[in-house]
């Protein structure tokens, strides 16, 4: 049974929601989030990622730019960048992107929900990465980004949330990437009431994206529930800002990766050492022009070294197909070629190894390398919906960076205050 919540949020003026909407903190750097703010006040970055306003050289960490942070929220506020909602609502977020279309409802969940494990996760945390969202949180007294959770496919559920995009939408932005954002709000009693209604009859959510968002909001509220002596379970702090999406509608993109040595091989020992485990040929450039290998099924891999694209495909035996993890495209690399080729032992660690995703496209794996800052890279066929649920489901975890889901949601469209 999953509890959800209306919010009485925080949401932009409508006249400067293109300027102010922005990626998710997570997926750019701080230069690359000052660069894109640059010459735009109301970009949603001088929020959830206060340090573009202060010295490159202060440490992201540091309490100065979480106390930013809040500065440029309390700004925002006085001077109406965002605006308080009158009432607790629902919303229908709907995203687009290249045709494909999704449909979820953003709304608060209960952390007691991710407590009992009907919130499910699928990755490992970081502390550190924790750490840093529960002190943005509890400085600025609110949840800037909502966490991407999705439901097994249920028709009553989503015929419903469907049915309230025959509204006029709040927001209709066009954002990075050509993703269209349509936000529409759900405000009629009852109608809250019905949505609640049917997610209570759902079992179990699964995070997609923003496992550190999630984590550190439910630390947050129990920080805050084990301080209140007057505690109820009504606060707004018991609960975390969500969208969810019906599993059927939404797109796992490749997550590539890029490694900067060859752990002193020289490239013939390295192919030669590949070899041992992937069946290895030289890619051939395609009619069309492109030359980069995109692996069209799982087991098959491609290699980028010396200007040069490989096919790598897993030969049998180097892993267990009945194994939820063992059989992902992200473990038999690993397994197979990171680490005993390599030597890279923890990805999440091992500051040799790049992550790249795969909206960015195979494009920026030769760049790395062409540009002689890695010595090679490989592209990934995505993993797929149902594995993340079987993975989930069995309670275990995938390893690092498995899933990058696209498009990813907008920072900045609804703001949760937690003392509201």
């Amino acid at each position: 049974m999953i509890t959800i919540r209306p919010i009485k949020a925080l949401r932009p003026d409508p006249a400067i929601a293109q300027d102010l909407v922005s990626l998710p903190y997570d997926v750019l750097d701080s230069d690359e989030a000052r660069e894109k703010s640059l010459g735009n006040p109301y970009s949603f970055f001088h929020i959830s990622k206060p340090e573009i306003d202060l010295d490159p050289s202060l440490d992201p960490h540091s309490p100065e730019v979480y106390a930013k942070g809040r500065e440029n929220l309390q700004r925002f506020i006085r001077d109406k960048t965002l605006i308080r909602e009158r009432k607790p609502c629902f919303y229908v977020y709907r995203l687009i992107m290249d045709g494909n279309v999704q449909t979820g409802l953003l709304a608060c969940v209960s952390i007691e929900d991710y407590e009992a494990g009907r919130v499910k996760k699928h990755e490992h945390t970081r502390v550190d990465k924790e750490d840093d969202r529960l002190r943005h949180i509890q400085t600025l007294n609110a949840q800037t980004g909502p966490v991407f959770l999705m439901y097994r496919h249920r028709e009553e559920v989503q015929s419903l949330i469907e049915a309230q995009t025959a509204s006029q939408p709040l927001y209709d932005l066009v954002k990075e990437y050509g993703i269209r954002h349509i936000l529409y709000r759900v405000e009629e009693t009852g109608m809250v009431r019905k949505l609640q209604s049917l997610f209570r009859g759902i079992d179990a959510l699964y995070i997609a994206d923003g496992h550190h968002r999630s984590a550190a909001g439910v630390r947050a509220g129990q920080d805050r529930r084990k301080n209140n002596p007057k505690h109820t379970g009504d606060e707004e702090y018991n609960s975390i800002l969500a969208v969810i999406f019906p599993h059927n509608q939404l797109r796992i993109l490749d997550y590539n990766r890029a490694v900067k040595d060859l752990a002193g091989r020289s490239p013939e020992d390295f192919l030669s050492a590949v070899g041992e485990r992937f069946e290895v040929k030289t890619h051939e450039a395609q009619p069309s022009g492109g030359k980069a290998f995109h692996p069209p099924c799982p087991t098959r891999f491609g290699m980028y070294m010396g200007r040069t694209w490989y096919e790598l495909s897993a030969r049998p035996g180097t892993f267990n197909a009945a194994d939820p993890i063992e059989r992902l495209d992200v473990s038999i690399l690993q397994n197979n070629l990171l680490s005993p080729v390599l030597g890279i032992g923890d990805p999440r660690t091992d500051k040799r190894i790049h992550f790249v995703g795969g909206i960015r496209g195979l494009q920026e794996l030769e760049r790395l390398v062409d540009g002689g800052q890695y010595r090679v890279a490989f592209s990934m066929h995505p993993t797929v919906i149902d594995q993340l649920l079987a993975v989930a489901d069995a309670g275990r975890v995938m390893p690092p960076k498995s899933t990058w889901f696209e498009p990813k949601l907008g920072s900045g469209l609804i703001v949760h205050m937690l003392d509201e």
